[in-house]
């Protein structure tokens, strides 16, 4: 192994030279009657010969509606068996997919069909807190006077079609069954003629990914990317067709939609589903039931799901594999999965959307220190490196910038060179953004944002390392660690703690379990105890509202003083 911290990923196996429709095809072919979609709230028990035929009645129904190969179809929606058949429908007729977050409002929505172009919207008609179609009467009142199919509408003006999933409500809308019966034999055919001429290099998804500031960017994502990443992420896991999959993440994210559906395509799995949203109970429910082989995450959904009342009366003995992933995965809680849900081959993978996106995963064979306590090893097919703030390889074992290359790398974000050089460099490096170290054995281990180590008079803090310590606390279920401004330190270390329900924690006690155990800089000055955080739908921790809250706080608590 090198002395410097580059890695390079290689496989017996080859990369997949196929579209998503084309595996599909195959995959029906090869096991048309093994169980290929559960969705639990819907009912629906679909085999992947039923599958195959519904996605390609779909896709000639679309294809009914004036699209054409290269044109966007958004999908703003919650977890449902008509997302992953839009999916599967849009890959068969060349379109390309607009994965919309179902938490986006008015103007989120708005930003998002008009900077790619959309030309359809299909679209739950509501979620929670989320009343989809009005909204939708809101931003389109054009809607209201329309033909289906016929919008033309100020605010999206490439936007002809809206496909309402559900009971049929909104005014200039198709529903999502009628356009399932649309196409005929002619398009039918149109479909078998397209297949040969689409390309795995064509662009098949768009999803949006930001950071703390400035405007959604869309990363643009090919056949070849999230088919071969998907395939690749569940050979990790040793998935088969006799596996079953619990899918709780949400599919407008990689983690569903390519880890999820196209790990399974690729294998041959079956992919359930516990509920439109995430609920731990669902999911613990669904597991048992379907006797669930693996399943999916981010460490709050785990940590849920272990922490629930009824967590014991549910049978998950089933389980063997899974992933952790999403954000930073604290060992304890890792360990406690491992032991508490029977997931002795659960891995952890990390990445980004704009890889597709796993990088890095665990590997089912190696030491369990080493599975709980890194990201893994390079994956297959791909190269990563460490570098220092002037773009040199650092070497093995010292923290810097991680950077990654190889097929899984997006095309770029839509429609936006300027954000795309900044992200992909001229000899194809993706820059992650993310703080990592690359041992002498290859093994990866993620510190932190860049943007979110702390500098404490001098000393670098990464609050991973702060967190993963506090994790050990016997009454801490959740931690997190960032910077606030200080006057004298510059920085100071800062800690919103959870508490295990019914266990009391003082800031006092939490920094004498901290003292001798870490070094007295990192120790949290500042520390608040809550009972929620602010996160993504996706379970990311949004760390800068947690700052603004703090610093906030601290200013007002400041002029007080002053007065």
């Amino acid at each position: 192994m090198s002395a410097i911290s580059y890695v390079s990923g290689t496989a017996a196996l080859p990369l997949l030279g196929d579209t998503v429709g084309q595996q599909l095809e195959r995959t029906a072919a090869r096991w048309p009657d093994r169980p290929a979609l559960i969705v639990r709230q819907q009912g629906v028990r679909l085999s992947w010969r039923e599958l195959a035929g519904q996605a390609e009645a779909l896709a000639a129904g679309l294809l009914t509606l004036g699209l054409q190969p290269g044109d966007r179809v958004a999908i703003w929606s919650p977890n449902n068996a008509e997302w992953v058949l839009t999916q599967f429908a849009t890959a068969r007729a060349g379109l390309i997919l607009v994965n919309i977050n179902p938490a986006y409002r008015l103007h989120e929505l708005d930003y998002a069909l008009t900077k790619v172009g959309c030309a359809a919207l299909v679209t739950a008609t509501a979620f929670k807190s989320s009343d989809y179609a009005g909204m939708l009467r809101s931003l389109l009142p054009e809607l209201a006077g329309c033909a289906p199919g016929a919008l033309r509408a100020a605010r999206a003006p490439a936007l002809r079609s809206v496909i309402q999933i559900g009971p049929h409500t909104l005014a200039g809308s198709y529903s999502f069954a009628e356009v399932m019966v649309r196409g005929g034999a002619a398009e039918r055919t149109r479909l078998a003629e397209l297949a040969p001429r689409l390309q795995f290099d064509d662009p098949i998804n768009i999803q949006f990914t930001s950071g703390t500031t400035g405007a959604p960017k869309g990363a643009t994502l090919t056949h070849h990317n999230i088919l071969n990443n998907g395939f690749l992420t569940a050979e990790g896991m040793a998935l088969t067709e006799q596996d079953r999959l619990c899918i709780p993440v949400p599919l407008y994210h990689c983690f569903g939609m390519v880890m999820g559906v196209l790990g399974c395509l690729t294998h041959g799995a079956a992919m359930v589903f516990p509920g439109e949203g995430f609920d731990p109970l669902a999911v613990l429910q669904t597991v048992a039931e379907e006797r669930c082989t693996a399943l999916y995450g981010v460490p709050t959904m785990f940590i849920a799901e272990m922490a629930h009342p009824a967590f014991a009366e549910f049978d998950l003995s089933s389980l063997r594999t899974g992933i952790m992933a999403g954000s930073p995965c604290p060992i304890e809680v890792m360990r406690r999965a491992m032991e508490m849900m029977h997931l002795r081959d659960i891995t952890i993978a990390y990445g980004m959307t704009e890889t597709s996106p796993v990088s890095f995963q665990t590997g089912l064979d190696a030491p369990v220190e080493r599975r709980v306590s890194t990201v893994g090893k390079i994956h297959p097919h791909l190269e990563a490196k460490v570098i220092d703030s002037d773009g040199r390889i650092v070497p093995a074992g010292t923290p810097g910038e991680l950077c990654t290359r190889g097929y899984s790398v997006m095309l770029g974000y839509w429609d936006d060179a300027e954000r795309t050089a900044q992200a992909i460099d001229r000899a194809g490096w993706m820059h992650t953004g993310d703080m990592a170290t690359i041992d002498a054995e290859g093994y990866c281990a993620i510190v932190g944002r860049i943007k979110d180590m702390v500098i404490r008079g001098g000393e670098n803090v990464y609050p991973r390392e702060v967190e993963e310590f506090l994790y050990t606390h016997p009454k801490i279920v959740d931690v997190q660690v960032f910077g606030v401004p200080d006057p004298v330190y510059g920085e100071e270390i800062c800690a919103w703690v959870k508490v295990a329900e019914g266990a009391t924690l003082t800031a006092a006690e939490l920094r004498d379990f901290c003292r001798d155990q870490i070094a007295h800089y990192k120790v949290p000055r500042h520390v608040r105890f809550v009972a929620e955080f602010p996160m993504t739908i996706t379970g990311k921790m949004q760390k800068y509202l947690m700052r603004e809250a703090m610093q906030r706080e601290l200013a007002e608590a400041a002029a007080q003083v002053a007065q």
